[in-house]
């Protein structure tokens, strides 16, 4: 993305990027960024919240207008959380309370049934917390793993 913001700046096209790695997105040195201290994929505002994504869309145009110079980072006012804890354990599974799988359940149960796996794949991802589908697999048993990063064998 930032090849591409570069490429059309040049070109007298004016781009903002929103994105959640602040110290990746700023070393590669794009004319504006919209920095969301929230998990990766979610650059655009928390999932399901169109509130959240409305101001962040918002907090976008704003930069797109008003950047003092090139190379301008905005950060978001938003917050995934209260605290910082969630960076510790986002992709963790393993640390939802058997309260919040069952509310996460019902999202996804319809899809479990669905023949095709690219979809199936999806919704527990999207259930999980995963920021994509490629962060989980589906075992030979129909049963659903962690992405290969957090398996260590």
């Amino acid at each position: 993305m930032s090849l591409a913001a570069r490429h059309l700046e040049a070109n007298g096209i004016s781009t903002v990027i929103m994105g959640c790695a602040k110290d990746i997105v700023e070393h590669c040195g794009v004319p504006r960024f919209l920095f969301s201290d929230f998990p990766l994929g979610n650059s655009a505002g928390r999932p399901f919240d169109t509130a959240s994504q409305a101001q962040t869309l918002e907090l976008a145009l704003e930069l797109l207008e008003r950047a003092p110079a090139a190379r301008t980072t905005m950060q978001s006012p938003l917050r995934w959380s209260p605290d910082a804890a969630w960076k510790l354990d986002y992709l963790d599974m393993t640390k939802l309370t058997p309260d919040k799988l069952a509310e996460r359940l019902p999202r996804i149960a319809p899809l479990l049934g669905d023949q095709d796996p690219e979809r199936r794949r999806a919704a527990v991802a999207k259930a999980g917390g995963f920021a994509n589908a490629e962060a989980v697999s589906e075992d030979e048993d129909g049963g659903f793993v962690r992405g290969w990063w957090q398996n260590p064998g």
